[in-house]
């Protein structure tokens, strides 16, 4: 088995947040103690008490991950998703830990710090794939931009004061027309996210599904859809309605043209995330969004 000192754990934060630079000082103090080398960018170290042996690089390469076995995430729901990009660009799993509010992407919350650091050293967590999604965008048959997303992309409208018209489509035939202020294509890790917010199904992370969920649709028939993990999504932006703007993931924007086509399917690329317990979903769900369970007996002995 590899030595301590022959490991290397990437961390990635906030840093623009006391709480984050408080937690990555005593996530780096307590592996490096360990005698793991830690990475970290150099725009960020800046910002942090290092020990001198912290390595640092200029970029958020894939390359800049390279002999890692890790990356430790400290942040909200947007560092976790840079991070998840990070990840999946150069196949390290992706521990996150949650400063912010959910965080259905963190596998541990700010208080559990000396435990993370703990199950790295030991090696006790596990590495889950979770599926994504590829995009592509056409206007008059071409293809003008590829994208990807591990929660979900999003057409929306740009004009508050107008509907976007949209036609959509799956697997090639068309479903239903019809104005509204969007659509959402989630993944399974995506129906927490954007697409929960929109009024679509919790999906368990295991299930894997496809889901096109309207926002704010003028139409009788618009409700959320499930597909199978090889159906492509499509949207088609009615050529006499305003244009819009594709989202992937809240984080990367283009404009959509009248008469846009944006088409989604399964990601050739998932993100791999690093578990520390086997919590269920269920018990996941009831946590982050504080449900009540109270009368609760459970099945019969």
């Amino acid at each position: 088995m590899t030595s301590n000192a022959e490991r290397t754990v990437f961390l990635l934060a906030h840093t623009g947040r006391p709480a984050a630079i408080r937690s990555a000082e005593l996530v780096v103090n307590g592996l490096v103690r360990s005698g793991l080398r830690v990475r970290v960018l150099a725009t960020e170290a800046v910002d942090l008490p290092l020990p001198e042996s912290v390595q640092t690089v200029p970029d958020a390469t894939p390359a800049a991950l390279d002999g890692c076995e890790l990356l430790i995430v400290l942040g909200g729901d947007g560092t976790l998703l840079r991070g998840a990009a990070f990840a999946r660009a150069s196949g390290v799993p992706m521990l996150g830990v949650n400063l912010g509010r959910v965080g259905f992407l963190a596998e541990a919350e700010r208080d559990d710090l000396d435990k993370v650091v703990n199950r790295v050293v030991t090696r006790s967590y596990e590495v889950e794939e979770r599926m994504t999604i590829d995009v592509v965008v056409r206007s008059n048959g071409d293809v003008v931009h590829r994208d990807w997303a591990l929660n979900e992309a999003a057409v929306q409208k740009v004009s508050p004061e107008r509907m976007l018209e949209v036609v959509l489509e799956i697997d090639g035939r068309p479903v239903t027309a019809f104005g509204c202020d969007g659509i959402v294509c989630a993944t399974p890790t995506g129906s927490t996210a954007y697409a929960f917010s929109a009024g679509g199904p919790v999906v368990w992370p295991e299930v894997e599904a496809l889901l096109m969920v309207p926002i704010s649709a003028h139409a009788l028939f618009a409700k959320p859809l499930v597909t199978s993990p090889t159906t492509v999504l499509a949207v088609e932006v009615q050529a006499n309605t305003p244009h819009g703007v594709l989202w992937c993931d809240g984080r990367r924007t283009v404009e959509l043209p009248p008469g846009a086509r944006v088409e989604v399917r399964r990601g050739a690329v998932p993100v791999r995330l690093a578990r520390l317990h086997h919590a269920s979903f269920t018990d996941r769900l009831v946590a982050k969004f504080a449900l009540p369970v109270s009368g609760w007996r459970g099945a019969p002995h």
